[in-house]
């Protein structure tokens, strides 16, 4: 991780109040032994509801089934991966 974290945060335009955790966040599982399982289970809690809430407001007349499909493409490792790539993560990552 040889970019500066700071241009990170100027690209998702968020500064983050404890940088450990956006260090956490940016490393794989194999990296030094540590573990961010916790972290990601929370992220994914995270990111099911913000897409959740976003399709509800968007579609006001779909219904539960159309709203679900629609987020499972959304959140989908794919679609996170094209993000991902857009923000230059790869950059970033701890592996």
């Amino acid at each position: 991780m040889s970019v500066s974290l700071s241009r990170l945060e100027r690209q998702l335009g968020y500064t983050f109040k404890d940088q450990e955790l956006m260090i956490l966040a940016l490393t794989h599982r194999s990296f030094a032994g540590r573990n961010n399982e916790r972290l990601e289970f929370l992220g994914d809690a995270i990111l099911n509801f913000v897409a959740g809430e976003a399709l509800f407001e968007r579609f006001p007349q779909a219904r539960e089934g159309q709203l679900s499909r629609l987020r499972a493409r959304l959140v989908k490792g794919e679609t996170l991966a094209l993000l991902a790539r857009g923000f230059d993560l790869g950059e970033y990552l701890r592996l």
